[in-house]
C-alpha cells in the first residue's frame, strides 16, 4: 500500500538532506511548478548533530575553503565546492535571516553563538517552501519502480520521482546517524568504502601522565607513521585530557591512526613540543641555559619551552628529578630529555569511537556520482549527499561546507530535471 505520492522524498532531515530539500522546493516552485518535497528522518528530534555542533554554537563553514581540506578524490571534491562556494554559503544563510560572524581561527559561526538560530532558520525556511517534515520515519529499504521509487518507513510506503539519500555516516549515532544509509545505498547497488571514526580524541595508555593535565593545551607537531612510513604531519592546539589527547590537531590527524589501525597496520603518533628548533639548536640552548641559570631547576629551566605542568610531567616521565639543578643534569638525561621532547610517543590505546566521532571516514565511492548534480551514476534518479560519501574534511566548518554545497547541488538538479521532464506534479 502507497500512503504518499511525493515528487523529491529526503532520507534524513540534517543539514544536507534539509538543504536539499530547501533549494528543490524553491526551485520547483520559481517555475511555476509546486512540487511536493518530504524529508523523512527515524529521529523524533530533527537537527540533533546541528545543534551539537562547535560546541553547540555550530560552526557553519571557513572563510577559507580548498580542496585541500578534504580526503577523497580531490578532482571531484574540487568541482562540487566551486558550485556553491563559501560566498554563496553566507549569502544563503543571510538570506535565511542567519548573519555570520568571523573569529581569528578564520571560523563562521551565527552571530548569535547559538546553534538553534541556524536549525530553526532551516525548519523555518523549509516549511515556507511547503516542504514536509516527518520525524520518527525511519527508512527500512528503497526500491526502483516504473513510477522512481518506493520508499519503505516505519509508517508505511512513499512513492517517489526522485530520492536524495542524505542519512549521513556513522558518527554520532545517537543522533540518528547509525550507518543505516549506507545499507540503503548498498541496495541499490552501490559500494561503501571501508568506514571508520575521524575528528575523534584518542584513548592513551592509563600508565600515562594524561589525567594530571587534563585540560592543559599547547600547539605541538604531530607526526602519524604507519608500518615505519610517515603518513601525516601537521601542527596545531592539543588538549590533555583525562582519558588521554584531543583538540584540533588530534581530532584532524586522528583519522590516519583510525584508518591504518583498521586496516591492521602498526600506527604510531608522535609529538615535537618544540617545532621551532633542531636538534642541535635545543641541545645548545639547553647548554646555554645550564651556563649562565646553573641553580635553576630543570623544570624551571623547561617551562621556558612548555608550560610548568607538563615540564614536570615530561622530567618524571623520562625519570628525572623535576628539581635537579640544571647545571648537574648528566649528558645523558639530557639527551633523553631533550629526544623525548621532540619525539614523544603517544601510547594510544584507541580512538574513543563513534559517540564520539565529529564525521566518517569512508563511504560510497565520489566516483560512482555525477559531480555537476549529486546523480548516482547507477540508478537514475537517486541522488547521495553529505557525510554518506567517501569524503571528510578537517576540523573548523570544511564538514559543514560539503553538507550545504552537495545539498544545494542535488536538490537544484533534482528539480530541474523534473522540470525537464515535465512532469505534472503528484498529489497526494
Amino acid at each position: 500500500m502507497t500512503d504518499d505520492v511525493v515528487d523529491v522524498a529526503v532520507v534524513g532531515a540534517g543539514a544536507a538532506g534539509l538543504t536539499s530539500a530547501i533549494v528543490a522546493a524553491e526551485t520547483l516552485a520559481q517555475d511555476g511548478t509546486p512540487g511536493r518535497v518530504l524529508l523523512l528522518d527515524g529521529a523524533k528530534q530533527i537537527g540533533a548533530k546541528i545543534l551539537v555542533s562547535g560546541g553547540g554554537r555550530c560552526n557553519v563553514t571557513h572563510e577559507v575553503i580548498t580542496p585541500k581540506d578534504f580526503f577523497g578524490n580531490r578532482n571531484i571534491i574540487r568541482n562540487i565546492l566551486a558550485a556553491f562556494s563559501v560566498e554563496r554559503t553566507i549569502a544563503w544563510f543571510t538570506s535565511l535571516g542567519v548573519d555570520l560572524k568571523r573569529e581569528p581561527t578564520g571560523k563562521l559561526f551565527p552571530v548569535t553563538d547559538d546553534a538553534r538560530t541556524v536549525l530553526t532558520a532551516l525548519l523555518s525556511r523549509a516549511r515556507h517552501t511547503g516542504a514536509i517534515i516527518r520525524p520518527g520515519h525511519r527508512v527500512t529499504e528503497i526500491a526502483t519502480s516504473r513510477a522512481g521509487f518506493l520508499v519503505r518507513h516505519s509508517h508505511g510506503t512513499t512513492q517517489a520521482s526522485r530520492v536524495m539519500l542524505a542519512t549521513g555516516g556513522q558518527s554520532l549515532p545517537r543522533t540518528g546517524s547509525d550507518g543505516f544509509g549506507y545499507r540503503l545505498a548498498c541496495g541499490l547497488g552501490h559500494r561503501v568504502t571501508p568506514t571508520v571514526p575521524a575528528l575523534v580524541p584518542l584513548v592513551l595508555d592509563h600508565s600515562m601522565f594524561h589525567a594530571t593535565l587534563s585540560g592543559l593545551s599547547h600547539d605541538v607537531e604531530l607526526t602519524s607513521v604507519a608500518d615505519g612510513r610517515e603518513v601525516d604531519r601537521r601542527t596545531g592546539s592539543l588538549l590533555w585530557t583525562h582519558f588521554g589527547i584531543s583538540g584540533p590537531v588530534v581530532m584532524d590527524a586522528s583519522r590516519f591512526w583510525t584508518l591504518a589501525t583498521n586496516r591492521g597496520a602498526q600506527v604510531d603518533l608522535y609529538g615535537n613540543f618544540v617545532p621551532s628548533r633542531t636538534a642541535e639548536e635545543l641541545k645548545e640552548w639547553f647548554v646555554a641555559q645550564a651556563a649562565e641559570h646553573p641553580r635553576r631547576s630543570l623544570t624551571r629551566t623547561l617551562s621556558m619551552l612548555v608550560s610548568d605542568r607538563f615540564a614536570e610531567s615530561l622530567c618524571l616521565h623520562c625519570s628525572c628529578d623535576p628539581q635537579e639543578l640544571t647545571a648537574q643534569v648528566v649528558r645523558r638525561d639530557r639527551e633523553r630529555l631533550l629526544s623525548t621532547l621532540m619525539r614523544f610517543r603517544f601510547p594510544i590505546e584507541r580512538d574513543r569511537g563513534w559517540n564520539f566521532a565529529e564525521v566518517t571516514t569512508g563511504g560510497v565511492p565520489l566516483e560512482e556520482i555525477n559531480y555537476r548534480t549529486m546523480e548516482s551514476k547507477l540508478v537514475s534518479g537517486l541522488y547521495l549527499i553529505g557525510e554518506m560519501l567517501d569524503c571528510d574534511g578537517r576540523i573548523g566548518g570544511f564538514n559543514f561546507q560539503w553538507a550545504w554545497a552537495t545539498g544545494w547541488l542535488a536538490g537544484q538538479s533534482a528539480a530541474r530535471s523534473l522540470l525537464a521532464a515535465k512532469l505534472p506534479p503528484y498529489s497526494a
